[in-house]
């Protein structure tokens, strides 16, 4: 399974992007998929994730009541709209893929795409 983000860019903060993750060759809709990111100079942390079907979206803690997590099966790609952007949200967003992880370990998922770059600046 081939993932790809697309989406990223610069914000300010208190602003928003909205990010896509996508297959070309592959429905996603068996999948559960997820939004890692790695922070410059941190490791990779969970940022949300949603089951197969659109079911039992989750959020890390930092991100809770700001993003949100989507999928479109029509257009074959799960978003994650990013609201009231702060400078510590910047980082790259990977988008991981799975049938049987439901959660935010990332371990527990196989496929990964290449990452977009999300920068909140003023």
């Amino acid at each position: 399974l081939h993932l790809v983000e697309s989406g990223g860019g610069s914000a300010q903060p208190g602003g928003s992007l909205k990010i896509s993750c996508t297959s070309s060759q592959f429905s996603l809709a068996p999948y559960n998929i997820a939004w890692f990111r790695r922070a410059p100079g941190k490791e990779r942390e969970g940022v949300s994730c949603i089951r197969k079907g659109g079911l039992m979206p989750q959020y890390g803690d930092s991100v809770k009541g700001r993003f949100t997590i989507s999928g479109d099966n029509a257009e074959n790609t799960v978003y994650l709209q990013m609201n009231s952007l702060k400078p510590e949200d910047t980082g790259v967003y990977y988008c991981a893929a799975s049938q049987w992880a439901s959660g935010l370990l990332e371990e527990t998922y196989e496929f990964w795409g290449q990452g977009t770059q999300v920068t909140v600046s003023s």
